[in-house]
């Protein structure tokens, strides 16, 4: 990438920063990305020591389905569950439970974002709106 194409990329980049933060300070801006991005920095990190920690016992999910693997796991084996909590505190030194992960977090907001659009759109052509 020469000097003009990465120069352009950054005022680019910038730009959709200063978009996406509107009217919010630019340091509070910065430290809300920030808990952001640890946070998936975090879970990315627990899941890839997860799926090597159950390996095989790992669930796989196709393509399309936004299901968090660990918490199907969670769910199946309940019991097994301290165990490896333990072992996971030995391994990568922290434990974040499968509603926490980032993938949670972020299919949450699809998903309410999806039912209030859903909503919106329903009661407006009923002539009422749902809250």
């Amino acid at each position: 990438m020469n000097d003009t194409n990465q120069k352009l990329l950054g005022n680019t980049l910038w730009s959709i920063a200063d978009q996406l933060r509107g009217a919010m300070d630019a340091d509070d801006f910065r430290d809300y990305m920030l808990s952001f991005l640890f946070l998936r920095y975090l879970s990315d990190n627990y899941e890839i020591a997860a799926e090597k920690e159950l390996g095989k016992d790992y669930p796989k999910v196709n393509g399309d389905d936004r299901s968090v693997p660990l918490a199907l796991w969670y769910a199946a084996n309940p019991k097994d569950v301290p165990e490896f909590e333990k072992q996971m505190r030995r391994k990568v030194h922290y434990v974040i439970q499968p509603a926490h992960l980032w993938n949670s977090v972020a299919n949450r907001r699809r998903n309410f974002y999806s039912v209030k659009v859903e909503n919106y759109f329903w009661g407006r052509s009923a002539g009422f709106m749902l809250r």
